[in-house]
């Protein structure tokens, strides 16, 4: 079977000005450690997901052109070419295609965006999926932890579109590169990649929320399907 090709980068060229409109003049966007991401070469961000608004407000945010990894329910309609023509990923069934062109991305030195708890939540990473994990092995791209504050309040459904001038944070962590112990193969290699993801994403929000009055919601909304990143 013939590997699938990456996305066009043409995509992330204008979809990211649209999220960053969203950020920066719909909603009161607060971006910290922006020079903590690679400016050259691979990088997967990986984030925690509170918020339906989460995706477009990072995308935007991103100081270079990133592809997301999104649930394939989100390309259903009238947002379905949006997102296509955007050059993001659409992950289906297993998911495995959509890691497959994310690793083309990575491989040809470009961003990859995911949220590997998989659905909006409470955003704190108590559990993640293994794709991120599985990309960083493939490829050795450095994982960029991210943490979002304030997509979402307490109370508020998973879906919510926030009111204009709604205050968020998006703190960018210290990239993190795999570096499996030698013995480990297999399963246990992933298993060990896929905490070692979740760490990292956990003292990422940690350290964002003991520096800012923004809290993440204390209910999970509801839970959503699926969105990005499974596997």
């Amino acid at each position: 079977m013939t590997p699938p090709d990456a996305p066009s980068r043409w995509g992330p060229r204008w979809s990211r000005w649209v999220g960053r409109f969203l950020a920066r003049v719909l909603w009161a966007t607060e971006v910290r450690g922006r020079d903590r991401l690679p400016r050259h070469g691979a990088a997967l961000v990986v984030a925690n997901h509170v918020g339906f608004i989460d995706g477009p407000v990072l995308h935007g945010i991103i100081p270079r052109g990133s592809h997301f990894l999104i649930g394939d329910h989100m390309f259903r309609g009238v947002l379905g070419p949006i997102l296509r023509a955007a050059g993001q990923i659409e992950v289906d069934g297993s998911g495995r295609v959509a890691l497959q062109q994310g690793r083309a991305v990575l491989k040809r030195g470009d961003v990859v965006g995911m949220f590997p708890e998989g659905t909006r939540g409470a955003g704190r990473a108590d559990a993640v999926h293994g794709g991120a994990a599985w990309l960083a092995l493939q490829t050795g791209a450095p994982i960029v932890p991210t943490t979002m504050v304030g997509t979402r309040h307490s109370g508020e459904p998973v879906g919510v579109w926030p009111a204009p001038r709604r205050r968020i944070l998006v703190d960018f962590g210290e990239p993190v590169t795999l570096e499996p112990p030698a013995d480990l193969r297999g399963r246990a290699r992933q298993e060990w990649a896929a905490e070692a993801v979740a760490a990292a994403l956990r003292s990422q929000v940690d350290a964002t929320l003991a520096t800012t009055d923004l809290e993440l919601p204390v209910d999970d909304g509801g839970r959503a399907t699926p969105e990005e990143a499974t596997a």
